[in-house]
């Protein structure tokens, strides 16, 4: 509430997305070049995961790589050139409604919309220990796919006992000189194929049961060694590694819709088939919030374009309507 009590409200919006990575500011650049005039709630920290990268070598069009937060800033500032608006803050509370107006509050602000695109994304699980974060970026990865090729030759070790772990193994493998595959049990999460596959590969060695308990870094400030503890807590021992892997899963960032869209039984938003449609009329959700697949920021990209096409179609073939560009107080360059 304001100062006298009542709520800040702003007028009823075409777009809201709320989120800001590759896939909500994709979905930013297609839906203002359809003249929705969006308005972006992108965060706080705004950017999603790229703004925690380094070099990102595997996204269409940097022949030679670039920084993820460069990245992140190109996308944003494509999307504003065709009019999207930001508002660089955290949504705090959601209304959602079937084929209705949405609600999205930033605090006391409470912004209005005929249709959403919920983009909040995903975040890595973390192990919780020291040097976990002070090594992300430096010798500490969560992104096998991302990150394996810069650990060329390089001794590693990968975190985990379910798919994801044994995905990062068999991808990095191909790059590591060895490979160490740490889990806490003799047994694996992970589906048959999946572990098999891994437990094949030559350039796999196995080390269980045993917890990571550090990340240990070197002079200059990168990892050095990961320290492990026997499972039963009888052991310790260093295991020297360039390169760590943290394997252990995703956690989408949907309790902000919980109870509002369908999700699956781990928190990922449920959409229609191939569409980014939820169960309620208006409500598209996009990128790492509903992909427990793939999740490339180059997959983010393209939901994100599939979302602005979703909502443009649903604003046109429906009671909803689009409003004119200049409702919303700023004229769209026509392109």
């Amino acid at each position: 509430m304001s100062e006298n009590g009542t709520e800040n409200a702003t007028g009823v919006e075409n777009l809201v997305i709320v989120g800001g990575g590759p896939a909500g500011y994709t979905a930013a650049l297609y839906a203002s070049r359809a003249n929705l005039d969006p308005l972006v709630i992108e965060g706080f920290k705004w950017g999603g995961q790229l703004q925690d990268t380094t070099d990102v070598e595997n996204f269409p069009g940097f022949p030679e790589g670039i920084m993820g937060p460069e990245l992140m800033t190109n996308i944003r500032a494509q999307a504003e050139r065709f009019g999207t608006r930001f508002v660089t803050d955290d949504a705090t509370r959601v209304e959602l409604s079937d084929g209705g107006i949405q609600k999205v509050w930033v605090g006391d602000t409470l912004y209005q919309a005929r249709a959403v695109i919920l983009a909040m994304g995903a975040e890595p699980r973390r192990i919780g220990i020291p040097g976990e974060m002070e090594l992300m970026g430096r010798g500490v990865s969560t992104c096998g796919v991302c990150d394996g090729a810069f650990f060329r030759d390089k001794s590693v070790a990968v975190i985990g006992g379910g798919d994801s772990a044994m995905e990062d193994a068999t991808f990095v493998s191909k790059f590591a000189s060895d490979l160490t595959l740490v889990h806490r049990r003799d047994e694996f999460r992970a589906s048959e194929i999946m572990t098999e596959r891994a437990l094949q590969n030559e350039r796999i060695n196995v080390k269980t049961p045993y917890v990571p308990v550090e990340f240990v870094p070197d002079e200059s400030g990168k990892l050095a060694a990961v320290r492990l503890r026997k499972a039963d807590g009888s052991d310790e021992e260093l295991l020297e590694v360039d390169g760590a892997f943290i394997a252990i899963g995703h956690v989408p960032r949907s309790e902000l819709v919980q109870g509002q869209v369908e999700t699956d039984d781990e928190g990922y938003v449920l959409v229609d088939g191939d569409s980014t449609r939820t169960n309620l009329r208006g409500v598209f959700a996009i990128g790492d919030l509903v992909d427990r697949t793939y999740r490339q920021a180059i997959t983010a990209a393209g939901s994100g374009c599939k979302g602005a096409l979703d909502a443009e179609w649903y604003l046109r073939d429906s009671e909803a309507g689009i409003a004119p560009a200049d409702q919303s107080g700023q004229e769209l360059e026509t392109v």
